[in-house]
C-alpha cells in the first residue's frame, strides 16, 4: 500500500470519528513517520519550525490514540496503522495485498475479530465496542459503502446494519 493510500485510511477513520479532515501538516507527520524522517526533517520539508512540527505530531498522535483506542507514538505508527486496517503497508513495493471497497483497501481477516489484550474482555466492554460499531456505520454510508460492504467491515450481520437505520436515523 502506498502512501496516498495510506494516507486516505487514516483521513477517513479520522473523519468518521471526529468528524474533523487532516490539515497538509498532519498528513505530512504521518508520512515523515512511516518514512522513519525526525520532525526537524518534516519541519524543515513543509517549511514550518521544528516545534511547531513536534507541537502539531504530539497532537496529531495523542488524536490518533484516541481514533484506535489504542496508544500511537512516532515508534509504532506503523504497526497500528497495519493492525487497525489490515493493511499491509510496504513503501517502495507496489504490489497492494488487500481488498478494496470503494476506494478504501483493507485486507480482511476470515478468522474474525482478534481480541485486544490490552482491554478487559467484558460485557460492558464488548457492549461499548458494538456500539461504537453501530455508530460507525451512517458514517460509512456517507462514504457510499453499501451496507454489505459495511456489514463486512465492520464485522456486523447485513440485518444489524440495515437496523441501524430504523433505529438510530
Amino acid at each position: 500500500m502506498d502512501i496516498r493510500e495510506v494516507l486516505q485510511f487514516v483521513e477517513q477513520v479520522v473523519y468518521a470519528k471526529t468528524g474533523q479532515h487532516l490539515n497538509d501538516l498532519q498528513r505530512r507527520i504521518i508520512e515523515g513517520t512511516l518514512k522513519r524522517q525526525k520532525y526537524m526533517d518534516i519541519a524543515e520539508n513543509y517549511g514550518c519550525s521544528f516545534g511547531h512540527a513536534k507541537d502539531v505530531g504530539y497532537e496529531l498522535l495523542q488524536m490518533l490514540s484516541d481514533v484506535f483506542d489504542e496508544p500511537v507514538d512516532k515508534y509504532n505508527l506503523k504497526s497500528v496503522l497495519e493492525r487497525q486496517g489490515n493493511l499491509n503497508i510496504n513503501f517502495g513495493n507496489n504490489s497492494i495485498n488487500s481488498n478494496s471497497i470503494g476506494y478504501i483497501n483493507v485486507c480482511f481477516d476470515q478468522r474474525g475479530d482478534t481480541p485486544d489484550k490490552s482491554q478487559p474482555v467484558t460485557p460492558d466492554f464488548q457492549q461499548g465496542k458494538y456500539q461504537t460499531k453501530i455508530e460507525t456505520v451512517g458514517k460509512l454510508r456517507q462514504f457510499g459503502l453499501s451496507d454489505e460492504q459495511i456489514a463486512e467491515l465492520l464485522g456486523l450481520s447485513l440485518d444489524e446494519v440495515k437496523q441501524v437505520d430504523s433505529d438510530f436515523y
